[in-house]
């Protein structure tokens, strides 16, 4: 339970650091990273969507056994930026610096899930 308390707090508070700045960025990610950002609604939605499953871990690391049944879906959070990072570098359509940030939601993508076998309910 502690394993899971402690993950959860740190996966939420270390997204918070790392999404909300985004919000004031999108000009320097633009001139950084050409084209300029075409769509603004995606990267805005995705930053505010991104947002709230922080907020969910939160709520998750103050008691992860009650929560449990929401690990499933923060699993695949973690799964559909990073899956889809690795894809797309492959296909020579992102920035390798997006990389170490998809990689570590990989990483917690597995921690979750071990989270989730170890808060298994006894007898099962």
């Amino acid at each position: 339970m502690i394993f899971a308390r402690r993950l959860f707090l740190l996966a939420g508070i270390y997204g918070i650091l790392v999404l909300a700045p985004q919000y004031f960025l999108e000009a320097k990610l633009g001139q950084d990273y050409p084209p300029p950002i075409t769509h603004p609604e995606q990267f805005y939605g995705f930053i505010g969507v991104a947002l709230a499953w922080q907020a969910a871990f939160l709520l998750i690391s103050r008691d992860p056994g009650r929560y449990r049944p929401m690990i499933l879906p923060a699993i695949l959070e973690k799964l559909g930026f990073g899956i889809a990072a690795w894809v797309l570098f492959a296909q020579g359509r992102l920035a390798p610096v997006v990389l170490g940030p998809a990689s570590i939601d990989l990483v917690l993508a597995v921690l979750f899930t071990v989270a989730f076998v170890r808060l298994q309910p006894a007898g099962k």
